[in-house]
């Protein structure tokens, strides 16, 4: 912004239209870098994922979201209207010129609509009508934009025109994100997965509508991931090979294994019950900080309800032999309680209290009174939550009045 600023003088904002175009270069500007921001909050950059965790980066991802667009989209108004003041047109005559005698416009108006577009199937309640394949496909085209725009803002930037190391300065943020998408999205997966070569053995119905997925792999052992993180999976056969989706581990790597557990909830989750054994699958991660590692106890309450429960036993099976552990499991029917009995192993081999609610919301209810009768010591204990969003935040919020700190709650949701 200092650069625009520094660009413009008394007689620039006096001049018809002078208060317009610098509007215009403001906006402009600020958009542009905003966009780069989102780019490397997606770019899946390990030391970054790691410490904030990609559900974070997701949520500021959205929140800043709609904001470049609005930017955008007033930088194009107000810089039309300035120089239709200064050359004394209407505002069509010089979108006009702008678009057929500017170089590189056309193309940044189309990049634009490619964001708009995209921007309008991020609203939540548009978001909710879409399958996950549609949303990550429309999303593809974010890099379309965003190459379609770069060449207008280096060649017509007014910031730039008389200012080269800016300008090489600029260019080079943004082949940093270019590399950054490329490398830690691309390239790393698939060194990775050509090291790792993941085929499935075998889909095992745990209980009706829930099927583990046991793969095997080479040198498996060198795979660092802790309890409760997630992978994109991406199953490679007719249907499946084109779309990734989040599912986190539901048992630590014991090679050259490896499990996930899947609740059939149409689309995706549906089709991998009819995998076949022998399938290759390409896997990108591990992501995620819904770990142990966040702890800063020694006292540990474990709360899930539905497929939540499966990262919720791979933390436990993570967790350190010293951490008291209570785990509390919710399930309208003993068919929800996924992985029970593995569940039970776990907290008995450790000496932990396991409670298992059963039973409808109304009748058996997981409130403020229950949650402090089935444990106690909850506000001086690290608390992890995982099941449906629903379930999630109302669990956060009932644990934060019981006295959970901020920096003790731990909750992780694998949402487009």
């Amino acid at each position: 912004m200092a650069l625009v600023l520094i660009n413009e003088t008394s007689g620039s904002l006096a001049s018809p239209g002078g208060w317009y175009t610098v509007a215009g270069r403001l906006t402009g500007f600020l958009g542009s870098y905003l966009m780069l921001i989102m780019v490397f909050l997606i770019a899946r950059i390990p030391w970054l994922e790691r410490a904030v965790g990609q559900d974070q980066l997701v949520r500021w991802h959205r929140r800043i979201g709609g904001w470049p667009i609005v930017l955008i989209a007033l930088h194009i108004v107000f810089v039309t209207l300035g120089y239709s003041k200064v050359d004394g047109v209407s505002w069509v005559k010089q979108m006009n010129t702008f678009i057929f005698h500017y170089p590189d416009i056309l193309a940044s108006l189309v990049g634009f609509a490619l964001l708009v577009m995209v921007g309008v199937t991020s609203y939540r309640t548009v978001r909710r009508r879409q399958a996950y394949e549609t949303w990550w496909v429309v999303h593809l085209y974010t890099y379309l934009a965003l190459a379609l725009a770069f060449a207008h803002q280096v060649v017509t930037g007014y910031a730039f025109l008389h200012h080269p190391l800016a300008k090489s300065f600029w260019i080079a943020l943004w082949a940093l994100g270019a590399i950054s998408i490329a490398a830690f999205r691309f390239a790393l997966p698939l060194l990775r997965n050509l090291r790792y070569q993941l085929r499935v053995v075998s889909v095992d119905e745990e209980v009706p509508g829930v099927f583990s997925i046991v793969l095997s792999g080479n040198r498996l052992s060198s795979l660092a991931v802790s309890g409760g993180q997630f992978f994109q999976w991406r199953f490679l056969t007719k249907g499946l090979w084109w779309q990734a989706h989040p599912y986190s581990l539901s048992a630590l790597p014991n090679p050259p294994f490896v499990r996930i557990t899947i609740k059939d909830l149409g689309d995706h989750s549906g089709s991998v019950a009819h995998l076949r054994p022998g399938t290759r699958v390409f896997a990108e991660g591990p992501y995620g900080t819904f770990t142990h590692h966040q702890r800063v106890t020694n006292r540990v309450v474990l709360i899930g309800a539905g497929v939540g429960i499966t990262p919720l036993r791979a933390i436990l099976e993570d967790l350190p032999s010293n951490v008291h552990t209570t785990v509390v499991t919710r399930g309208s029917a003993e068919n929800d309680l996924i992985h029970r009995e593995e569940i039970a192993a776990l907290v008995a081999q450790r000496g932990g209290v396991l409670h298992e609610l059963v039973g409808s919301r109304q009748r058996v209810k997981l409130d403020s009174a229950s949650i402090r009768r089935l444990v106690p010591q909850i506000s001086s204990s690290d608390v992890y939550i995982c099941g449906p969003a629903a379930f999630t935040d109302h669990m956060a919020n009932t644990v934060a009045r019981l006295g959970v700190a901020r920096e003790r709650l731990h909750s992780e949701v694998f949402a487009f």
